[in-house]
């Protein structure tokens, strides 16, 4: 039993008053931490003159918002299809990502091109294609219940070099893929930039992304964490990142960026109002259920309801922010007409109805909210 107990080997953490000084392959803006205005704000620079040499500064600036909530992420997949089918979706400018929502990002932000890879991942796969049990006599010498090797190899089969190039481009027309993980060492959110990493062509670029998507679905315990190597001054140590859903289960930009503030410093002001469309994978509510008496019961109905009460705050602080900076808010979410029962983790028959369900959502052309649930203006 003490032999169970034992942890895993690894690198030292990075102290936390170096981490502004950490190194990802010695490439320039591959992340930033949600506090780091004056990065924050060189990127958005970087971005806003590319937007510029490309002509894109003449339309309004549109975001996606990519929500986690793990299977369910099955909805905000159909949802993009039906959109692309009815016509009407548009190119984003800026796709973030968390979780669940960090895996489907990548191709909601190069296009309609990609639904094929959307529809299959949450249409055709199986818990089998996602994880690997472990024996129960083995998870206290592991650093989780599963094995995510299956879902690292999806990853790694869809994150081609043909994908890597066209997240470069995009970045070079002055667009952006965030995706959050949340460096368990230090209990902070970071976001990923992964159009420079995608620009740095750094050997080693592609596997970083990899290492990136996989570590934001990677629920802490349940799936291992991602272990990212980093240099300070020379010196190696090592990064633990797990979901960012441990921090924030969506985000459009730190609250420390004001892009109203942005804009009015900054030559090639928006011609018209930004727009953010916010897919929440998930409901507003946790389904009511009779408790039985028992810890582990207990437990797992706190930390549900605690959940879905943490994705009521992400999106009244996306409607602050929005509503500060002059951007349309547009929500998105399952909704009580949705009563197929859940059976289980990635069970297929639950994915494919509630991918046809974000499908017909769409088609039906009554799917966004311009309130979080509950407010009334």
């Amino acid at each position: 039993m003490l032999g169970g107990c034992a942890s895993l080997e690894r690198l030292p953490a990075v102290p936390f008053a170096q981490a502004q000084k950490s190194s990802i392959l010695d490439i320039p803006d591959a992340r930033f931490q949600a506090n780091e205005n004056e990065r924050i704000n060189a990127v958005a620079r970087k971005v806003q003159q590319r937007r510029i040499k490309t002509g894109a500064i003449s339309r309004p600036l549109r975001f996606l918002v990519s929500w986690g909530s793990g299977d369910d992420g099955a909805f905000g997949a159909g949802l993009l299809v039906g959109w692309s089918e009815r016509g009407d979706r548009p190119q984003f400018d800026v796709v973030t990502g968390v979780s669940t929502g960090a895996l489907s990002a990548p191709f909601a932000f190069l296009g309609r091109d990609h639904d094929g890879p959307l529809r299959r991942i949450y249409s055709e796969s199986t818990a089998g294609d996602i994880f690997e049990s472990r024996a129960i006599v083995t998870v206290l010498a592991k650093d989780g219940v599963v094995d995510s090797a299956p879902l690292r190899r999806m990853i790694d089969g869809y994150v081609d070099a043909a994908m890597v190039e066209e997240l470069a481009a995009a970045y070079r027309a002055g667009r952006l893929l965030l995706i959050l993980s949340t460096n368990l060492d230090q209990g902070r959110p970071v976001i990923w930039n992964l159009g420079a990493i995608a620009e740095s062509r750094h050997p080693k670029a592609r596997e970083l992304i990899v290492d990136v998507l996989l570590a934001s679905a990677s629920i802490p315990a349940i799936f291992p964490p991602v272990m990212i190597d980093v240099s300070v001054d020379g010196q190696t140590f090592q990064e633990m990142h797990v979901d960012g859903g441990t921090v924030a289960q969506a985000f459009m930009y730190p609250p420390s960026f004001s892009l109203r503030r942005f804009a009015n410093r900054t030559s090639g002001e928006e011609a018209r109002q930004p727009v953010v469309y916010i897919i929440r994978n998930g409901r507003f509510s946790r389904p009511e259920a009779n408790i039985e008496r028992h810890t582990l019961e207990i437990a797992k109905q706190a930390l549900a309801t605690m959940t879905t009460a943490s994705g009521v705050n992400d999106a009244y602080r996306m409607y602050l922010i929005a509503q500060r900076d002059g951007v349309a808010y547009n929500l998105a979410s399952i909704e009580d007409d949705f009563d197929v029962p859940y059976k289980g983790p990635f069970d297929q028959g639950y994915m494919r109805s509630l991918f046809d369900y974000g499908y017909n959502k769409m088609r039906g052309r009554n799917v966004w909210q311009k309130v979080p649930p509950g407010y009334v203006r």
